[in-house]
């Protein structure tokens, strides 16, 4: 069974890099185009692997070609697939835009990732009681997620939630099982309904949900690096300066690493020194997972 099980989405990538966003109406020439593997879950699941780590994952890919080249991808970078489906809709496929500044706006389509439902996973328990820790995000149904904390409370497994997309109908009862809670500013705002414009708000904000049961929260500050809190601790984990050239799957980066560093038993502040360090490194390269380090290509990138 493997260390870390990863429940979630799968896309394929479509990355548009613009020399400026379209107004409305209007149609623009871009210079670039990439398609690569991509989906949240997939995502940080790739990470975790490239750096070494046992992963599973749990997903549904389309009846498609793309489903196909998901599948050898997973097998590529040495995920398990024996929990992972095949379904009656086309793959899902995330069109992406990336302007100079390297920022992005994405637009997502779920497709088979709709299918992976609450009774799926009820194949896949042994897996799910067997991990280290399950890592969660939102680009599937809600129900599966919630599905998948009962089931981890239940087997006594530690849940990682990265509430990404944000949703507003995220129920907060099911964000108080988890272990790990990991959103953004925006994410943080949309769970707690507070302001988080600014650190203060961020950490108000942060420790209302330890209070509401949760055992650490992971806000991810972008470049300025992460604010962990819990009911006995508060710090700011500073991020890596780097020179940014594509942050599309940062996010997923830093969730990824953050799973391999954890379950290989680095304490809390260290795996997240460490993921700043691999999120950092992820976004001075163009796509998303293809811009993700093996661990021995990461200790020659943050050496340099």
């Amino acid at each position: 069974m493997s260390d870390i099980t990863v429940i979630g989405s799968n896309m394929i990538d479509l990355i548009t890099y613009l020399d400026r966003m379209p107004v409305e109406g209007e149609t623009v020439s871009a210079p670039d185009f990439e398609m690569g593997f991509g989906g949240k879950g997939a995502n940080q699941a790739v990470a975790a692997s490239r750096l070494g780590s046992d992963v599973a994952m749990i997903t549904m890919v389309g009846h498609d070609n793309f489903g196909k080249q998901q599948l050898a991808n997973f097998q590529k970078v040495g995920i398990d697939t024996s929990c992972i489906g095949v379904g009656n809709s086309n793959s899902g496929a995330a069109p992406i835009f990336v302007d100079p500044s390297s920022d992005n706006r994405i637009i997502v389509i779920k497709g088979a990732n709709n299918e992976l439902t609450p009774e799926v996973l009820d194949s896949y328990k042994e897996q799910i009681k067997n991990s280290k820790l399950i890592v969660l995000q939102q680009e599937i149904p809600l129900e599966t997620n919630y599905h998948a904390i009962d089931l981890a409370e239940e087997f006594g497994v530690p849940v990682l939630l990265n509430p990404a997309p944000a949703n507003n109908d995220l129920n907060l009862k099911y964000v108080s099982k988890v272990e790990f809670f990991s959103p953004n500013e925006t994410e943080l705002s949309t769970l707690t309904g507070l302001s988080t414009s600014n650190l203060d708000e961020i950490k108000t904000a942060a420790k209302f949900l330890v209070k509401e049961g949760v055992g650490n929260i992971i806000v991810t500050l972008g470049s300025k690096g992460a604010l962990w809190v819990n009911k006995d601790h508060e710090e700011i984990i500073p991020g890596k300066k780097v020179k940014a050239i594509d942050t599309t799957g940062a996010g997923d980066s830093f969730i990824g690493s953050f799973a391999h560093y954890f379950t290989e038993g680095e304490s809390i502040p260290e795996a997240l020194k460490h993921a700043n360090e691999y999120a950092a490194v992820t976004v001075t390269k163009k796509g998303t997972q293809k811009s993700y380090p093996t661990k021995d290509e990461l200790k020659e990138l943050v050496e340099a």
